[in-house]
């Protein structure tokens, strides 16, 4: 029987928030004596929550589920910041919903399609939640790697990310997109424990790379939404691009990553410069499959 790696996440990542601060983070007094563990003691967080040691234990362990009120007070407590907030109220319901229930496959609309194929000068990828790529544009795959070429049930860029040592050569800072990716797809699933796909990839990554297993076990979450990555692009060299996660409404779990440069930057020209080259081989492609 698969064990599920997402039992009990919430008594999980309380665990790992308060053991990333210290009494004197939150105001207690400090005895100057070796700490047994680190960080928050349990009874110190149901002190600064409010509450009795005995409530957040049980709610640490599974056994009870906590009101609104409470949560609010232990993300005061625990500092957490908005996605974090958000990702701790998503675990505290979703004992109280159905969970759900993801297709195995996502099928890529012809419309999606042609949008992504328009983006001629555009680096563009689909991302699913368990963070499966499922469509993408040429210059997509001239930015990451050629997706077409990875059976489908490997495509998940999050094992890309470890399985790939281009990728690891392609991020300036490999670690930082890496744990980012990780925090992302913790998020995104919240409210699909027990997904098979999920979990088979988790341990399948956990098995083979001691980073993945701690920077999972380290519970930290993240939405994708933007931001900004540094590449050492085999062809055109060194690129700052930012990224922005677009969600696609007819299938609101699939989000479209776009990568763009600012105007009149090496950047921009070095985007230029992949377009052609490109659009260069692709036509070369083409010219070999008529002859």
């Amino acid at each position: 029987m698969t064990r599920d790696p997402n039992r009990n996440d919430l008594g999980k990542f309380l665990k790992a928030r308060r053991s990333e601060l210290s009494p004197g983070d939150v105001g207690l007094p400090t005895s100057g004596q070796t700490r047994r563990v680190a960080g928050l003691r349990r009874e110190e967080v149901a002190l600064l929550a409010a509450i009795s040691t005995d409530y957040y234990t049980r709610l640490e362990q599974g056994r009870i589920q906590a009101s609104p009120s409470v949560l609010a007070s232990l993300s005061q407590v625990l500092r957490l910041d908005e996605d974090q907030r958000a990702y701790l109220h998503e675990l505290a319901g979703r004992d109280r919903r159905r969970p759900d229930h993801r297709p195995t496959r996502y099928k890529v609309q012809p419309q999606l399609q042609r949008m992504l194929d328009d983006m001629t000068h555009t680096p563009a990828f689909v991302i699913g939640p368990r963070t499966e790529v499922v469509a993408w544009n040429a210059m997509g795959a001239a930015l990451i790697t050629d997706f077409g070429k990875i059976p489908a049930n490997q495509r998940y860029y999050i094992r890309l990310l470890f399985t790939d040592p281009a990728m690891r050569d392609l991020y300036a800072d490999w670690e930082g997109v890496t744990r980012l990716a990780i925090a992302q797809m913790r998020m995104h699933n919240s409210t699909n424990p027990g997904d098979p796909q999920l979990t088979a990839l988790i341990e399948e990554l956990s098995a083979q790379y001691p980073q993945f297993r701690q920077w999972w076990t380290d519970h930290q979450v993240a939405t994708r939404g933007t931001g900004t990555k540094h590449l050492h692009h085999p062809v055109v060299g060194d690129l700052t691009l930012d990224w922005n996660a677009v969600t696609w409404a007819a299938e609101p779990d699939l989000q479209i990553i776009v990568w763009t440069a600012e105007a009149r930057t090496p950047s921009s020209d070095g985007l230029r410069l992949l377009a052609a080259w490109t659009a260069d081989n692709t036509g070369r492609t083409a010219s070999a499959r008529v002859g």
